[in-house]
């Protein structure tokens, strides 16, 4: 652990324990071992997530959205251009993100090389493939074939690992990047997406995030884990003033098993996900921490309960 961390960490668990004296118990971490090793995740997932904010304070490179080279990077691309004033085109960049995600070892590629088109024509902006989506599928399955096998290493990233490069079927590429601008519904705006939810839900940012989290089932293949993760970045980068009010643990997995893990001591435990939903939510009032972070603490956590490791992907 960083020396910085040190001190967050040990008023962690002196929280932690308060909790389970004074509220509820959390069998999970009666041991010394397993809470710590649950310390140590929810200090590094408090580091990961509070990095977009960094990021946002920080000089970025322009070289980070273009396509054609190697460091491009849709997150900082999409604060390159919310900083502009483009702002439709960084929601896109965000959902693009979040669809193909990081690779461990191929990075942004697959991401970078459909954005930009493999470099043979202009990239797929929004504006160009919000007009004209089919347009766009028409591409993709024409260069389906050079995208899996011209020898490059293009993957999608550890949360979108059974996504499909797809043009044509229902829950491939073509088909999510479809729903996503039927989602949005030009000539509606991303903004005007967003601001419309927020005004429905009374400014209420928790609400609105439930609000769209909601809607955005109408998106091919973007299940809970997408849908969670889209709508977070959207929030910490300055997109939108929302936040998720709960871990949204209905059909979560690995956040699912570590709750089960931290209230009932077991990954089985016997704990509807509507009754642990409300149990973090009071545990993140008593920490002072936002739904992300519990949410990726407990998934990462109960891969290792019992000695720390760190996670990526």
């Amino acid at each position: 652990m960083r020396p910085k961390d040190v001190a967050f960490a040990s008023q962690l668990d002196v929280s932690l324990l308060s909790f389970s004296s004074r509220h509820r118990a959390l069998p999970g971490i009666a041991g010394t071992a397993r809470r710590q090793s649950f310390v140590e995740q929810f200090v590094e997932s408090t580091r990961r997530i509070k990095y977009i904010s960094v990021l946002c304070e920080q000089e970025l490179s322009a070289s980070r959205a273009n396509p054609l080279l190697d460091g491009f990077d849709p997150i900082k691309a999409a604060i390159l251009r919310m900083r502009e004033g483009r702002i439709e085109e960084a929601f896109w960049l965000v959902f693009l993100s979040v669809h193909f995600g990081k690779h461990r070892r191929d990075g942004w590629r697959l991401a970078r090389d459909i954005y930009g088109a493999l470099g043979r024509r202009s990239p797929w902006e929004w504006a160009e493939t919000s007009a004209d989506p089919e347009a766009f599928r028409e591409w993709l399955e024409t260069n389906e074939t050079r995208l899996k096998g011209d020898g490059v290493s293009r993957h999608f990233g550890n949360h979108r690992k059974y996504q499909s490069l797809d043009a044509r079927t229902a829950a491939g590429t073509g088909a999510a990047f479809e729903t996503y601008v039927r989602w949005v519904g030009p000539p509606r705006t991303h903004k005007s997406l967003f601001g419309e939810a927020h005004q429905k839900c009374s400014k209420d940012p928790k609400a609105t995030f439930d609000h769209l989290y909601n809607s955005m089932t109408a998106v091919a293949s973007f299940g809970r884990t997408a849908k969670f993760d889209y709508l977070t970045m959207i929030g910490k980068i300055g997109l939108a003033p929302i936040e998720p009010g709960s871990a949204y643990l209905e059909g979560a997995t690995g956040p699912l098993l570590g709750a089960r893990l931290l209230f009932g001591g077991r990954p089985d435990s016997v704990i509807s996900r509507t009754t642990l939903d409300k149990h973090l939510v009071e545990l993140g009032a008593h920490l002072g921490v936002g739904m992300q972070v519990l949410e990726d603490s407990l998934c990462n956590w109960q891969k290792s309960p019992e000695r720390f490791k760190r996670f990526r992907g």
